[in-house]
Order: structure tokens, then C-alpha cells, then sequence
């Protein structure tokens, strides 16, 4: 076999049997285009959108584009794509099939592609044997990623929205128990606001010693007011003292509870769309002319190697 693939006996060769490379590479093309057409391989059509991740949080290290696509690619979405899609298109797998979930992931897995593009834009790519579906599912990912990102967000609030107003129950609780015992604490000295009355008090007293011939009943009143500013005054300034600090403290958690159950019960977007999917009107796979032309480029290369050991074989 020295001279097996000798480049000159391969060329005589091919002149020698050109007419039979003609012949194999005619019926390669022809055979090759009846096996790459719709009734042996079904066509696929492309459907494509660009999106931007918006109103993000920072969560990681990760940009907001990475972030998307964790969320794009999460078994989250691609649960919520198989129920939208059950049994359509490139979905149809029995779900009594043992082996779905194996099956329905490689198809999911195969047929649609995300990928971050050099500005920052999340580029989803989906096939489907129907163009109009392969739109439809485009449009779904970017819903269900919406959906996703805003219930967990949604989750995150809530928890807030729980914690804020548990807080907010405590300190009504505690502002109540201050106000009975203020009004407990009044009722029994007449000290409303001891900062502004004991000034008053302590002159209306030093006035009644000084002005001992005026109503004995006003004195009176006027010394047991001012005996229970000694006796009760403290407390009653550390009572209006912790009222206050606890109306401020209320002030601050109602504004945390406010500012979370709002952003609980909004529903924004959560991706600027800048190309929207269409319904393609020319198929992407299969590419009818690769395949013609790879078939009748392996039959007129097989032909060769038959024609080479025929020739091999006669000269021994």
C-alpha cells in the first residue's frame, strides 16, 4: 500500500472515473435534498428580543445583566415555560413519561439560548417549529422573568412588611400602657405637662404664701398641687419623656412599614425590552444547502476511497 494515496494515481484516478464521480454526486445532491426537506427533518423558525435588566437591587458582585441571566436560567422560569407550552411545539413529551423532566430540560435546553451581548443587553434566542409560537415563548420568558424577579422581591417585602408592623403593634401596645398611666397620674395630681406647669405651679405657691389673706381654698388646692409636683413630678416627666421617645420611634417604623408595603404592592417591570420578538417568515433550520452539499461532498469522497481499493486490488 506505498503507493495507495499517491497523489498522481489519485488524479488519474478521478479522470479515469469522472463520470461516476458525477453520477455519485448528482444522486448525493438529489437524495440529499429530498432527507434535508420538511417531511424527514421538520423546520425550525427563529424568534429573538434583547432586553435590559431595570429596577434590579444590588445583590451580589454580579452586574445587572449576570443577574438576569441567573434569573433567565433558573428552573423557575423554565417550570412556568413548560406549563404555558405543555405538549406544544418542541414540549411535546408526556408528562407520564418516567424520564420527562431529563427529556423536556434537553429540549428546553437545546432549542432556547440566552447570552449577554457586548452592550450589556440579555439576547434570548428560541426555536420552535412553528414561527409564531417561537414568538410567543420569547415574549413568555421575558413575562416569567418579570413575574419571577417581582415575587421575589414581593417575598423580600413582605418579610419586611411582617417585621415593621409587628414592631409597630408593639409600640402601640407600650404608647397605650404610657397613656393610661398619664391619665391615671393626672387625674390624681392635676400635672398635665410638667414643663410647662411646674414654673407656673412653683409661682402660683411662693404667690399663696406671700398673699395669705386670699381664698384658703385656692391656697389649698394650689399647695396640694404643688406637693404633688415634689412627690409624683419625676415620674410624670419620665412617663411624658418615654410617650415622647415612643411616638418618635413610631413615626420612624411607620415610614420603614409605609415604604415596603408600597413597594409590596406595586407591580412594575423588571426589563426594557429593545428588539421585540416576531414571527419569522423563513425557517433557520435546517440549511437545506449545507446538508446538500456535506452529502454529496462525503458520497464523492466515499466513492474515492471504493474506487481507490477497487484499483489497489486489480494491480495486485
Amino acid at each position: 500500500m506505498n503507493n495507495f494515496f499517491d497523489n498522481q494515481r489519485i488524479l488519474n484516478l478521478i479522470w479515469k472515473r469522472k463520470f461516476h464521480f458525477v453520477i455519485v454526486g448528482i444522486i448525493a445532491i438529489f437524495l440529499g435534498a429530498i432527507f434535508s426537506g420538511p417531511t424527514f427533518i421538520k423546520p425550525k423558525y427563529k424568534s429573538t428580543a434583547r432586553v435590559y435588566p431595570t429596577n434590579l437591587g444590588e445583590m451580589s458582585e454580579e452586574s445587572k445583566t449576570e443577574q438576569m441571566l441567573e434569573i433567565l436560567n433558573s428552573n423557575v422560569v423554565k417550570f412556568k415555560m413548560f406549563d404555558a407550552f405543555e405538549s406544544k411545539d418542541i414540549f411535546k413529551i408526556s408528562k407520564d413519561d418516567p424520564h420527562y423532566l431529563t427529556y423536556i430540560f434537553d429540549i428546553y435546553n437545546e432549542n432556547i439560548k440566552m447570552s449577554k451581548t457586548q452592550n450589556e443587553t440579555v439576547e434570548i434566542k428560541v426555536m420552535a417549529h412553528n414561527p409564531q409560537i417561537a414568538s410567543d415563548m420569547c415574549d413568555s420568558i421575558i413575562s416569567f422573568y418579570n413575574q419571577s424577579v417581582g415575587d421575589m422581591y414581593k417575598a423580600k417585602n413582605l418579610e419586611l412588611v411582617k417585621i415593621t408592623k409587628k414592631q409597630l403593634d408593639d409600640k402601640y401596645l407600650e404608647l397605650d400602657s404610657l397613656t393610661d398611666r398619664l391619665n391615671t397620674l393626672r387625674k390624681e395630681t392635676g400635672l398635665v405637662d410638667i414643663t410647662m406647669q411646674a414654673p407656673e405651679i412653683t409661682r402660683g405657691y411662693v404667690k399663696a404664701l406671700v398673699e395669705r389673706g386670699g381664698n384658703s381654698a385656692d391656697i389649698n388646692r394650689v399647695k396640694e398641687i404643688f406637693g404633688n409636683l415634689l412627690v409624683k413630678g419625676a415620674e410624670a416627666r419620665s412617663l411624658e419623656v418615654s410617650f415622647e421617645a415612643v411616638l418618635q420611634e413610631i413615626t420612624k417604623i411607620k415610614a420603614v412599614y409605609e415604604l415596603n408595603l408600597n413597594e409590596y404592592q406595586k407591580t412594575i417591570t423588571y426589563s426594557h425590552v429593545v428588539e421585540y420578538p416576531f414571527a419569522a417568515d423563513d425557517k433557520t433550520f435546517p440549511v437545506r444547502w449545507i446538508i446538500v452539499a456535506f452529502s454529496a461532498f462525503s458520497a464523492v469522497f466515499l466513492a474515492l476511497l471504493v474506487f481507490l481499493v477497487l484499483d489497489y486490488r486489480k494491480d495486485e
